[in-house]
Order: structure tokens, then sequence, then C-alpha cells
């Protein structure tokens, strides 16, 4: 990785930061998830995300098993440096779920309920096959 890149940059106490995804042509934030050096590098060396699993422990690229990859078209960061923004062209849905952005659910205007804001693209036994 640029040294200039990764002194700007603030990796947390273990070794991740925050990667917010957002599609370039509308600016929807599609998803967040977690990037280490590692998953930087390779983001930048291909054009298409990779991400650190901390539930699975475990490098990915998105789309690796769905088809819906991320084409990378821009890389930010915030003034802390503490968190990147990485605007993308999304293939199919951005979501495991099925839907175009992971954020789908929205708080109604009294508080009282969640309610899904935009449709189902697929569902996940169609995108990943039934397991």
């Amino acid at each position: 990785m640029n040294t200039d890149l990764e002194s700007q940059l603030k990796f947390n106490a273990d070794g991740l930061v925050p990667a917010i995804i957002q599609d370039a042509k509308d600016g929807r934030v599609l998803m967040m998830a977690w990037m280490n050096r590692a998953s930087l590098e390779k983001t930048i060396e291909t054009r298409r995300t990779f991400f650190w699993s901390r539930s699975r422990q475990k490098f990915w690229m998105k789309g690796e098993s769905s088809g819906h990859v991320q084409i990378v078209k821009d890389i930010a960061f915030d003034c802390d440096g503490d968190t990147l923004l990485i605007q993308v062209e999304q293939t199919g849905a951005a979501c495991h779920e099925g839907y175009r952005s992971c954020f789908f659910r929205s708080l109604d205007q009294k508080g009282a309920a969640w309610t899904t804001t935009e449709p189902m693209l697929d569902t996940p036994d169609a995108i990943y096959g039934k397991k």
C-alpha cells in the first residue's frame, strides 16, 4: 500500500477501518463493511471491493458467491482518516438479503415500527442457492 495513504488512515486496534459503500451514480448508501490493509490493497489493485469479515475471520470479495460485484469508481477517506467512502457501480443486490441496499428498513415517523423501504431484488435462495 502507498505509505502516504497508510500514514493517513487510522486503523482500529484490530487493524480494521470501516468502509461505507455508496452507489456512484445516485449516492445511495449500499452497505458498510470492514477493511484491513490487505483488503484495501486488493481493492485498490483490482478495482473490486474486498473486505474482512469479523464474524467469519475471513478475507472476502463482494460478489464472490452471488456474482453481485462492485466496480470501484472512487475511494476517499474522511477528515479524521478513520472511515473510508468507496463509490461503486453495483451489479445486482448489495445486501445478502436480496435488497439493493443493506439499509432497506427505516423507522416510521412515530418511532413505533420498522418498515421496508425498497423492493427485494431477488431472494437469498435465488442469489446463493438453497443451502
